[in-house]
């Protein structure tokens, strides 16, 4: 790993500040996935040393990489559904003794005013060295394009097919990926799934849902759909499955 990351194993007084980025940085509506809710806060503990942090200076944090091990076959069948499927898995190969074969990230996040540095990179390369330095073969990835949201409309299948002119991935977090050499596995279309109630989602989003039907919400990366009759709303999260390899 860099040296100039550490974990949350060896700096746990750090964990506030990885929190309230997360918070900073992630769509509020992202912070209500069930599994989410339900796992999340065990990454800080059970599985610290898998947090890498980005200082500077050295008692503040600008970025973070989430990570957890899991057990994982290689095929793409047993690839899990996603960010969710992923969090619960690495959780219960944990409480069942399973040895984990693969690490998986889970987010890499920069603070707004550390943005356009590379740092994302870094972090991903930080990722890579730990799932080597813990002897496990791969680094996967529920990649979550950073551009979707702005084409809520366009199939995800289709959009990660797009590429610039010079051939490169056209979204910059998947183009992030690619530039390291990692390779596409499959999309994930339902990553995470958010349901809540339409005050929720009125909350959660600054909008209101007069009438049942499907919305462009900003940040969703495709349409959440309201449903008044039953007062619920439902979304989920389309990310795309990408595999690094890493030197054990």
């Amino acid at each position: 790993m860099s040296e100039a990351f550490v974990t949350l194993e060896q700096r746990p007084e750090l964990v506030e500040q990885v929190r309230r980025l997360s918070t900073e940085v992630w769509a509020q509506f992202l912070q209500h996935s069930a599994v989410y809710h339900r796992y999340w806060r065990r990454l800080y503990s059970a599985f610290a040393r898998f947090q890498v942090v980005l200082c500077d200076p050295p008692d503040t944090v600008i970025a973070a990489g989430h990570t957890i091990p899991l057990r994982w076959d290689g095929t793409l069948e047993d690839l899990p559904s996603g960010l969710d499927g992923v969090l619960e898995r690495g959780v219960r190969d944990a409480e069942c003794g399973r040895v984990p074969t693969t690490l998986s990230a889970l987010a890499a996040m920069v603070a707004p005013g550390h943005q356009r540095r590379g740092l994302s990179t870094a972090i991903l390369q930080a990722m890579r060295s730990t799932a080597a330095a813990s002897g496990l073969t791969a680094l996967i990835a529920p990649v979550r394009p950073t551009l979707k949201h702005r084409y809520p409309l366009t199939p995800i299948e289709r959009y990660v097919r797009w590429t610039r002119p010079d051939g490169f991935p056209f979204d910059p977090w998947l183009r992030v990926h690619w530039r390291l050499g990692a390779e596409f596995l499959r999309v994930a279309p339902q990553s995470m799934v958010i349901t809540g109630t339409v005050q929720e989602w009125e909350t959660w989003t600054g909008m209101c849902f007069p009438e049942t039907g499907a919305y462009v919400v900003p940040e969703a990366l495709q349409p959440v759909l309201i449903d008044l009759e039953s007062n619920s709303g439902r979304y989920e999260d389309p990310n795309v499955w990408m595999r690094h390899a890493t030197r054990v």
